[in-house]
């Protein structure tokens, strides 16, 4: 549309006004066509994204391709009809409007300088380059971050043979202690499983759910994380094992993958005891390493059970068999069913057995009568041993093989430093496990490394392919990567940005950068179409000889195609920024996930717009008076098809 004001008149006839706007419309189509296959291209990682991370940004990036297609289909077709609608009458030069004058008033002595000072230009943004890296590396690493939601989950664990009075005054302890904050609104609590099926958690297991008032009510400096330590420090019951989490990520992580909290250690093997020590090995190394909290080996043993042990010679003398006395014992102890009853549509079993006084002790069960034919009632430890042995409190198996957990939270640092701590601790001072056993870590990290995995395969394969793009769109190799090198160029300031604003790197940021990746390569290309249109301005009026053209030529044509079209370029650069800068100060639910993607797009586009617009002339430049010193001639792309 901006060609449309190239020529300085006031009324056209019809006929030279309708062939501007279709060779204005045909110069740009290519590039709108091919950006939209770059930016749509970009997203691919997004698209093989598995998970939670595939179900969470899959969405945004279908959405955001129909919007990028339909917006293609519409320049091309739409916005010249619309054009020839609206651009009639008479029409003012570029350099009528106080904008473009400012503008270009500004930028024409930026250019100048530095295509003057061509090593200062590329050695300044070269140690911008290289500064980034490391302050990339220096990032840490986590799967996504933190989703507010605006409630607590406490999940202490007790030991595991606790009575269920005991359990429940654990439990109402806590609940009084939790609601003496004054940030929590309500508080309720469980031990044990839940009603369902799903659902096997021990009597020794608790939740609490934490549900807190509205932050304007909260007391002043006051943090979420301010209240898990505070309500932490109140909850230090002895035997007691605190644990912190919220409630959907807490169900999302033991659906997908078995742990409830941030990070497990699942130790396989074939025996409960070797299991068992090597969970507490593990669980003494990671006593004491910075962000390991609410640390926890699920126990292999502990559990209480009565065995009863049958003497074989004991009940021949007496004339009992091994079933007479299971019978008495199923009796006292489990029940016996009686009949059954219907209600309606419902039918129960009635049960009978020994009331609490008869079984409630080892001497009560020990005193348990057996009828026998000859010599009457005798007592059940007459004829069987009882005592009380310790076992596991629950058989935990994943893949065939027997599992064992050893439990952790991430807090006060990022995931991908603490875990990868853990891992070389454990490395180093582990004994060589036994043949048949290892260790597998779970939870959060083992979401990381999968969507990190994917990423790293997906992204040269995306590179090769937005490379080719921008081939078919220039026509030449050269072109294609002067528009390429513009994508390093945007992390300078996608890595400043999120450095500066403390976020580690997530799925969310790498979204935010594979977003910014066409942005910068969009913007490029609006860059190499204007200036390829002032060379052929130049051989038009000079011919294509370096015997006619000369550098200062060069320059000033480079000059005059990077300015006269600098108000469209802006306008690419602004709306994206205004678009993005509003959700900075956004503080609502879902805020914590939106920052991380949008903050390296902030930054990345204005780092690459500063490149294109003062460096992608100058390497522009270099690259013609490369030609013209080579081959005598220059590669002028066709901008017109």
């Amino acid at each position: 549309m901006k060609n449309i004001f190239k020529r300085n008149y006031s009324r056209i006839p019809e006929d030279l006004r309708m062939s501007i706007i279709e060779r204005s419309c045909k110069q740009v189509s290519r590039g709108v066509f091919f950006s939209t296959i770059i930016i749509i291209t970009s997203f691919l990682p997004v698209f093989l994204l598995t998970g939670q991370e595939g179900k969470l940004f899959g969405p945004l990036a279908y959405t955001k391709t129909f919007i990028m297609i339909v917006d293609a289909i519409l320049v091309i077709t739409l916005a010249p009809v619309l054009i020839s609608f609206f651009m009639r009458g008479r029409f003012k030069p570029n350099n009528a409007n106080p904008v473009n004058r400012f503008l270009e008033r500004i930028y024409e002595p930026l250019i100048r300088a530095c295509l003057n000072w061509r090593k200062t230009t590329i050695g300044i943004n070269l140690i911008a380059l290289l500064i980034s890296i490391p302050l990339l590396m220096s990032l840490g690493r986590e799967f996504m971050p933190p989703l507010d939601e605006g409630s607590i989950l406490f999940m202490p664990v007790t030991l595991p043979d606790v009575s269920n009075a005991e359990v429940k005054r654990i439990l109402q302890v806590q609940d009084k202690i939790i609601k003496s904050v004054p940030e929590v609104e309500n508080v309720l609590g469980k031990a044990g499983r839940a009603n369902t099926a799903t659902d096997n958690s021990p009597i020794s297991m608790i939740e609490s759910i934490i549900m807190l008032k509205p932050k304007t009510e909260w007391r002043k400096g006051m943090t979420k994380q301010g209240i898990i330590s505070e309500l932490n420090s109140k909850l230090q019951i002895p035997g007691v094992t605190n644990g912190w989490t919220q409630p959907i990520i807490n169900r999302i992580n033991m659906l997908s993958t078995g742990i409830r909290t941030d990070v497990g250690v699942k130790v396989y093997g074939q025996n409960l005891d070797s299991i068992n020590q090597i969970e507490q090995t593990i669980r003494k190394e990671l006593e004491g390493i910075e962000g390991v909290k609410d640390l926890y080996a699920e126990p292999i043993t502990g559990a209480k059970y009565i065995d009863i042990d049958i003497r074989r010679d004991e009940i021949g003398r007496y004339g009992l068999s091994v079933d007479d006395v299971n019978a008495v014992v199923e009796t006292a102890l489990g029940g016996m069913q009686l009949t059954t009853t219907i209600e309606g549509r419902q039918r129960f079993s009635v049960n009978a057995r020994f009331g609490q006084d008869f079984r409630n002790s080892l001497g009560a069960l020990k005193t348990l009568q057996v009828q026998t034919m000859k010599f009457g009632p005798i007592p059940l430890d007459a004829v069987a041993d009882i005592r009380i042995t310790e076992g596991p409190p629950m058989i935990n198996s994943e893949n065939a093989l027997l599992r064992g957990t050893v439990l952790f939270n991430v807090r006060e640092r990022d995931l991908g430093s603490t875990v990868r701590e853990v891992q070389q601790k454990v490395d180093k001072n582990l004994p060589q496990l036994p043949k048949g056993y290892f260790l597998e870590w779970s939870g959060q990290y083992e979401n990381l490394i999968r969507s990190e995995r994917t990423l790293k395969l997906i992204l040269p394969v995306v590179l090769l392919i937005i490379f080719c793009s921008m081939y078919f769109a220039f026509g030449s190799a050269r072109e294609a990567l002067l528009s390429l090198i513009s994508i390093p160029f945007a992390l300078i300031g996608g890595a400043y940005m999120v450095y500066f604003w403390g976020v580690n790197l997530s799925v969310a940021v790498a979204v935010g950068f594979i977003a910014l990746f066409g942005l910068a390569v969009e913007t490029g290309i609006v860059m190499v179409i204007y200036l390829n249109d002032a060379m052929q301005q130049l051989v038009e009026l000079k011919g294509n000889s370096r015997e006619t053209i000369t550098r200062a030529d060069l320059k000033e044509y480079v000059i005059a195609g990077a300015t006269k079209r600098l108000r469209p370029k802006l306008m690419t650069v602004s709306v994206s920024i205004f678009a993005l800068i509003p959700i900075l100060w956004s503080s609502g639910v879902g805020s914590e996930v939106m920052k991380p993607i949008i903050l390296p797009m902030i930054g990345g586009v204005l780092t690459s717009a500063t490149h294109i617009l003062l460096v992608t002339p100058l390497i522009f430049l270099l690259t013609k008076e490369y030609e013209l010193r080579k081959f005598g001639k220059l590669q002028v792309m066709d901008t017109k098809h």
